[in-house]
């Protein structure tokens, strides 16, 4: 039997045979308040997420301050803005990482972040990041790859818009760079993404294609694509967070509330361990059920030496008699004793 692929992210194992791993992305859902930050961070240890994730970047290391056509959002959720003033709204000051890395590791969250260049990968490093995430976008960026991977520390690449061969380049980029735990997530980066853009088939085949921890990143508005992935194998399962959907940041409408969260951190475990293993034995909830199946009632009192025939016979619940398979074993022959009606077939009563 093949190895489980499995990578360790602060003493947490994750793979195939363990319950799913449950990251709640902060992302921009801060909406420029620390305090609303800390929070998200706390709601997401209630709901039972394994790790609350940052994105750490400024304006000026994701983009150019440019107004020309290249650099303008036309649709969508951010229509009208230029990418300079949306990563401007949307960054996570840098003064507050490690104030909220600090809270995460107080209240028992694990913490971590996607960076998007070298100077955020080094601002990371300084607060001890147990893991790094990179982003679907940044997923052909195979330098900023490569420096990630050169921390020693496990990887998960989102692969939103890469192709099977910018993928397999991306896996190489990360082991060259000298990274030992690599996880990839199957992603569609629409914001909202419908489900049936989500083509979740697709686990199972990047699982056997790439040989790595496979999970999900899920954007779209609710639970089911995020269950239904565990179920053909995602070990983890990442969603955008926010205290209120209606919150009016860049990433609130497509975020999950609290009590979302808490659904999907439950739900998400227990579509897992219902999947348990190919068993085709009498399970432990069914034992007291057993004497509920159908078996063979004498229906009618009949004397020793009697024929016993169909119409003193029947297949009726419980269970305590010979099994109505054992019909043709029981019509036909002698009883062996005087039998009262209601009373169970066995072969003792039958010669």
């Amino acid at each position: 039997m093949s190895k489980i692929p499995s990578i360790s992210i602060a003493g947490r194992r994750i793979a195939a045979d363990a319950p799913p791993y449950i990251i709640a992305e902060l992302s921009a859902n801060h909406n420029g308040k620390l305090e609303t930050a800390l929070k998200i961070i706390e709601e997401a240890k209630i709901s039972g997420a394994d790790a609350v994730k940052l994105q750490t970047y400024t304006a000026d290391t994701i983009t150019l301050n440019c107004d020309s056509e290249d650099f303008q959002i036309h649709g969508g959720l951010w229509d009208g803005k230029t990418l300079y003033q949306l990563y401007k709204e949307a960054h996570m000051p840098w003064s507050w990482h490690k104030i909220l890395f600090e809270h995460a590791r107080k209240i028992g969250i694990t913490i971590f972040s996607s960076p998007f260049d070298n100077t955020a990968v080094d601002l990371l490093e300084d607060l001890n990041a147990p893991a790094y995430k990179i982003a679907s976008f940044e997923a052909i960026d195979l330098p900023l790859i490569k420096y990630v991977a050169s921390t020693g520390k496990p990887m998960i690449i989102s692969t939103g818009m890469a192709d099977v061969d910018e993928i397999q380049e991306a896996v190489n980029a990360a082991h060259e760079g000298g990274c030992k735990e690599l996880a990839i997530l199957h992603c569609v980066s629409g914001y909202p993404a419908p489900a049936k853009d989500y083509n979740l088939f697709t686990i199972p085949d990047m699982m056997k294609r790439y040989g790595l921890v496979t999970g999900l990143s899920d954007h779209t508005l609710d639970n089911t694509t995020a269950i239904a992935s565990v179920v053909l194998g995602a070990s983890i399962v990442e969603k955008h967070f926010t205290l209120d959907r209606r919150g009016g940041g860049p990433d609130d409408s497509f975020s999950l509330e609290p009590t979302e969260l808490t659904a999907l951190c439950r739900d998400a475990k227990t579509a897992w361990s219902a999947l348990g293993m190919i068993d085709y034995g009498r399970k432990s909830s069914e034992q007291g059920n057993v004497k509920f199946r159908r078996s063979l009632y004498f229906t009618k009192d009949i004397k020793a030496g009697e024929l016993i025939t169909k119409d003193v016979v029947r297949s009726v619940r419980p269970g305590h008699g010979l099994a109505p398979k054992h019909l043709d074993q029981v019509i036909g022959k002698i009883a062996a004793e005087d039998i009262t009606a209601n009373t169970a077939t066995s072969l003792k009563l039958i010669k």
